[in-house]
């Protein structure tokens, strides 16, 4: 019995001291996109708009609207789709949960009663043996081992999956930010228009009634009435798409806070000015950039679950070994407990599914996964540069043709007033004072649309740059 024992501990020492893990270990491949020293500077498109600062976590506390920052908190509080996320993140906990209990140690019991009638023959017995309550009683307990890191790998893979899934959760809540910025700034942008629409529209009233009187004066005609009029209706035409586009903004609103229009803060519909910044973009360089948006995070972790699932895949071709003990009890009821009906076992088990083409055909399907995931975490990392390449160059454009329009307008304002007075003088013809009054409105509504782009290419541009969800910030909303 003892030679026994000793000849298990060596044989399990032997097999413990050669224990491995299958598969590659995950190290990001030196060739990786996100590695080049091209992509890790200041990002290309930036000026005197845009500084390479970092950039904010709450970077819409930038604008410093109360109104902005109680929508998006209600937003993260009650938004659907973070619901989905959050819920999708919490069974990749889980799951990781399941994978860390994996192997180790098992242990079961099982305790059975029945009237039974045993065949003799099962006993080598020539008679009939007789019917009796048997009762089975028994308690087991293994311990399986993660030689060859197979286990190892299963956790590996589900703690990347975790991690993607927090990326995606990362995700939502920056689109779902943005989103609430963009749909409040439209109501905003579409009030402040429609004002500004509403004062050209006065304007050209009180050009309309003057030329009425100048017409009943003798000094004018009814065409130049039929002209001022034309011009009155053309403007008031436009004001209806102010307001749909007001409805829109709040309609969308109430989507994302996921509350009905009137629970909406009061001075959402009544804002008429566009939230602005009044200090230069931050952008911070390509390399936080890399370290900060979240697909980019979740692609690299898609990365490492896939080079796990390699090891996963190999282990199919070495044996699961465990080593186990079970006590119990199986005899006819009256004699439970007695020596003859007691039993125990201990010793070692092996599992082995002999190696098919078909295990190793999984192995290279495994490798051929990672290859696809590492081709799409390079894109991923491309694809974020050029987003963000793209939004601050946009936003740049945007900025300049705002300006220019700018000076456009207070040149066409200071045109239309010198014109409508040397008209008055008797100087300039009505078409002359009609056309440079028309100008004016047109640079304003112009300007006013521009003021518009701006605002949103701000939004886009932040939604480039990955909205400043840093991990440390993720991991304090989110405790395990």
């Amino acid at each position: 019995m003892k030679r026994s024992a000793a000849l298990l501990g060596v044989g399990l020492g032997l097999l413990l001291s050669a224990c491995t893990v299958v598969g590659p270990d995950y190290r990001l491949p030196k060739d990786a996109a996100v590695n080049r020293p091209d992509l890790q500077g200041p990002i290309a498109g930036s000026s005197s708009n845009a500084v390479s600062a970092p950039v904010p976590a709450d970077w819409w506390r930038l604008y410093k609207d109360p109104t902005l920052d109680e929508l998006v908190r209600q937003a993260l509080a009650s938004s659907t789709d973070l619901r989905v996320a959050a819920a999708n993140l919490q069974r990749a906990r889980y799951q990781t949960n399941e994978a860390q209990a994996a192997g180790g140690f098992t242990n079961s019991a099982k305790a059975g009663a029945q009237r039974l009638q045993e065949s003799g023959q099962a006993f080598l017995l020539p008679e009939k043996v007789p019917v009796a309550n048997v009762a089975d009683i028994g308690l087991t307990t293994s311990y399986q081992f993660d030689l060859f890191g197979v286990l190892q790998r299963g956790i590996e893979a589900a703690e990347a999956n975790t991690d993607a899934a927090q990326a995606a959760v990362d995700t939502a809540r920056i689109t779902l930010v943005a989103d609430v910025v963009r749909a409040y700034t439209q109501v905003c942008a579409a009030n402040e228009e429609r004002n500004i629409a509403l004062h050209s529209l006065d304007l050209q009233q009180q050009s309309l009634a003057l030329t009425q009187r100048l017409r009943d004066a003798g000094r004018g005609d009814e065409t130049q009435v039929t002209r001022s009029q034309t011009q009155y209706k053309s403007l008031r035409a436009d004001l209806p798409r102010y307001t749909a586009a007001q409805k829109a903004g709040m309609y969308r609103l109430s989507m994302l806070l996921a509350k009905p229009l009137d629970q909406l803060p009061k001075a959402v519909a009544d804002c008429a000015e566009l939230p602005r910044i009044a200090q230069v973009m931050p952008v911070g360089d390509g390399a936080a950039l890399l370290k900060r948006r979240p697909d980019v995070r979740q692609a690299e972790r898609r990365l490492a679950a896939s080079s796990a699932a390699i090891g996963v895949a190999t282990g199919e071709l070495y044996p699961d070994i465990s080593i186990g003990a079970t006590v119990g009890t199986v005899g006819i009821v009256d004699d439970l407990g007695d020596p003859s009906t007691n039993r125990w076992g201990f010793g070692g088990l092996i599992n082995w599914t002999l190696p098919s083409n078909g295990a190793r055909a999984r192995i290279h399907m495994a490798e051929a996964s990672n290859q696809a995931a590492l081709a799409h975490f390079d894109g991923v990392v491309l694809n974020a540069i050029r987003e963000a390449q793209t939004s601050l160059s946009q936003y740049t454009a945007l900025l300049e043709r705002r300006d220019a329009l700018a000076d456009t307008e207070a040149s066409a304002r200071q045109a239309a007033d010198q014109t409508h007075r040397f008209f008055m003088a008797g100087r300039e013809s009505f078409l002359a004072d009609l056309q440079a009054t028309r100008t004016y409105t047109d640079v304003t509504a112009q300007l006013a649309a521009a003021n518009t782009q701006v605002a949103m290419g701000q939004i886009d541009l932040f939604l480039a740059l990955g909205g400043g969800w840093e991990n440390k910030q993720v991991a304090a909303q989110n405790p395990k």
